[in-house]
């Protein structure tokens, strides 16, 4: 009998995280599942890795079709470390999440999220970071488990480039109030970021993040920023390539050495 497929999931909220426990249900009758995420909450550690510290690995459950691990370490530890130590063989998929809280726009960048998801691409494994825009660790993740299974089918089922993954994320509202979804562009706009200066009950300066996310194309309908605000699901592909095709020529021309 053919082995099912073999799924790799991670999360930056950690192990015990409920939108992680959606994700692994959802991805159950599509292969075995092999978790392996932080064993605490990781939120904006990006690409980050751990050069410094001892990566422990602790295990929760393990059978032929579920095995639970937790890392002491980020996302992209957690999926470098399954990759190259826990896995007997490569994965069909790499799953990240369900978050909680947004990754739209650009959070794809501080997102462990799509940290995790990112490092599967690297690695040539379709890969796929899903979000919803709720924060609550009790968030209702009913909708999302809803339209989980159908997108895990189709990622596996039509595969991506070898440079793509995918940023998926989910309104905040009823199954009734989803319009659809949108497979749309990464919307261009920045946090706004304000330290607020704190004192401590010992009488030592801290300062604590706080901002707001500044859309700079509000109105614009391909964006995920614009989807997500009239529910829709946004689907947002990404690539490993950073490089600005477009500026290349450009540059080239540039007085570089120096005048002679």
């Amino acid at each position: 009998m053919t082995k099912k497929p073999l799924i790799l999931i991670s999360n930056d909220d950690g192990y015990q995280a409920k939108g992680l426990a959606h994700l692994i249900e959802a991805a159950r009758p599509f292969g075995r599942i092999v978790v392996v995420a932080p064993d605490r909450g990781e939120s904006g550690m990006s690409h980050a890795i751990t050069i410094k510290n001892p990566l422990r690995l602790t295990l929760h459950q393990k059978s032929e079709e579920l095995t639970i691990y937790s890392i002491n370490g980020t996302p992209v530890d957690a999926v470098k470390l399954a990759m190259n130590q826990i896995l007997k063989e490569r994965p069909a998929l790499v799953l990240s999440g369900v978050n909680h809280g947004s990754n739209a726009s650009i959070s794809v960048i501080y997102s462990g999220t799509l940290g995790a998801a990112r490092e599967g691409c690297l690695n040539g494994i379709p890969s796929v970071g899903f979000s919803l825009l709720n924060h609550d660790k009790d968030a209702d993740f009913s909708v999302v488990s809803h339209f989980l299974p159908q997108m895990i089918k189709e990622v596996l089922t039509n595969g991506l480039n070898d440079q793509t993954y995918l940023n998926i994320n989910f309104p905040d509202v009823g199954l009734s109030e989803i319009k659809g979804i949108k497979v749309c562009r990464q919307t261009k706009g920045v946090w706004k970021e304000e330290y607020e200066k704190r004192t401590d009950p010992h009488g030592g300066t801290y300062y604590w993040l706080t901002g707001a996310f500044n859309n700079f194309e509000p109105q614009a309908e391909d964006t995920d920023e614009w989807a997500l605000e009239r529910n829709y699901i946004a689907v947002v592909p990404n690539q490993i390539d950073g490089t600005a095709h477009q500026d290349i020529e450009q540059i080239k021309n540039w007085n570089w050495i120096g005048k002679r």
